[in-house]
């Protein structure tokens, strides 16, 4: 399931989410579909919860045309990379038409999801979690 030939014109961005990274594609194309990692998108997001993240940006966009949705994603669970490719798609939909901007800023899309795990510091057991202390 390999894109279309590379000479086709396409829409390019990069979205992240923790530390997972997905590289967007967006290929005008007849019919909607989504290839993630040379896998359709049902198959890489077994479970439909991912599904439907990876795709809200396109479906809540409103974008005029259909798209052939390709992404390499690396790093992270598959939660995070859910939210990496949705933050991938509402970039690359941006290329595609700056008038779109107002409706995924709104809700929440273009965001980067700040969050992510903090460091485990020296003499700790975990980030913060120190070792048990006994008086006597």
């Amino acid at each position: 399931m390999a894109p279309t030939t590379t000479t086709n014109k396409y829409f390019e961005a990069v979205g992240r989410r923790k530390t997972a990274i997905a590289r967007v594609r967006l290929f005008p194309a007849p019919k909607a579909k989504y290839e993630v990692n040379g896998k359709a998108l049902e198959e890489y997001f077994p479970v439909k919860e991912m599904q439907q993240t990876a795709m809200e940006a396109i479906e809540n966009g409103k974008a005029a045309e259909k798209f052939l949705v390709t992404a390499k994603i690396v790093g992270g669970g598959i939660s995070a990379q859910s939210e990496a490719m949705r933050h991938g798609i509402a970039r690359a939909l941006l290329v595609y038409d700056i008038e779109l901007r107002g409706g995924l800023k709104k809700q929440g899309f273009l965001k980067r999801d700040p969050r992510a795990k903090e460091r485990r510091k020296f003499g700790f057991k975990k980030a913060r979690k120190s070792p048990q202390w006994s008086k006597r």
